[in-house]
């Protein structure tokens, strides 16, 4: 079994978003049976779960036993897969949802706010030794700032090469409990969160990947603030 936690301190990063529907592909392509736990007090992943109406994933509430037992027991339990969606802040919850977890997903916006905030969840993977996955969440289409948030990304870790691109269907999609790929989306959200989950499938199971690295996107001309943003918080 493996366990991924979406982790930002910045609100609106898109955590849960991307959580939801992480867990609805990865049982879509076969990697099932897959848990959601929802440790945001704010509760929005389990919201958008109630409002489901397909049974899977399975939505897990976390017991007085703690994170830990509640993982041990879904694995006893024949769970392949934890998706775990975090608070907004950084809390003693996120290093502990991380210290548990096989991967750390850290949905970033390209925007200088969200590489600030970036920088102390990934101080916290490295305290703890765990591996993480950039996911650049909200982007505009053929936008310089895209090109240099995924460059100053790729000097702190793995960028996705999956990019999703700001639509209206991820947030539509949402309001009954559904995803992208369900809704019969014309656009190309369903095939950029397919091309995510294949990403971070491979990582878990240690398969050679390829991530956006900042050579890919070669011939840019960067201002140079980004990363230096990202370095100033990390």
């Amino acid at each position: 079994m493996h366990v991924i936690a979406f982790a930002s301190q910045k609100g609106g990063s898109g955590k849960t978003t991307l959580a939801g529907h992480i867990a609805v592909e990865a049982e879509r392509q076969g990697a099932g049976p897959v848990a959601l736990i929802d440790t945001d007090p704010q509760g929005s992943l389990s919201q958008w779960w109630n409002a489901r109406d397909a049974e899977r994933p399975f939505f897990v509430r976390t017991s007085s036993e703690g994170l830990a037992a509640d993982i041990a027991r879904l694995r006893d339990g024949g769970v392949k897969l934890v998706v775990i969606d975090t608070p907004p802040a950084i809390t003693s919850t996120i290093g502990h949802v991380i210290s548990l977890s096989d991967l750390v997903v850290i949905p970033t916006r390209p925007s200088p706010h969200d590489l600030r905030a970036a920088g102390a969840t990934v101080r916290i993977c490295e305290e703890v030794g765990k591996p993480l996955v950039f996911a650049v969440n909200g982007a505009s289409a053929r936008a310089r700032i895209t090109t240099e948030a995924v460059i100053a990304l790729s000097h702190h870790g793995a960028v996705a090469p999956s990019i999703l691109h700001q639509r209206i269907d991820f947030a539509s999609s949402m309001i009954d409990g559904r995803t992208v790929m369900e809704i019969g989306s014309g656009t190309k959200s369903p095939d950029e969160v397919a091309e995510l989950w294949a990403f971070l499938d491979a990582r878990l199971k240690g398969r050679e990947t390829s991530p956006l690295a900042a050579a890919s996107l070669a011939g840019a001309q960067l201002s140079g603030t980004p990363d230096s943003v990202l370095r100033g918080a990390a």
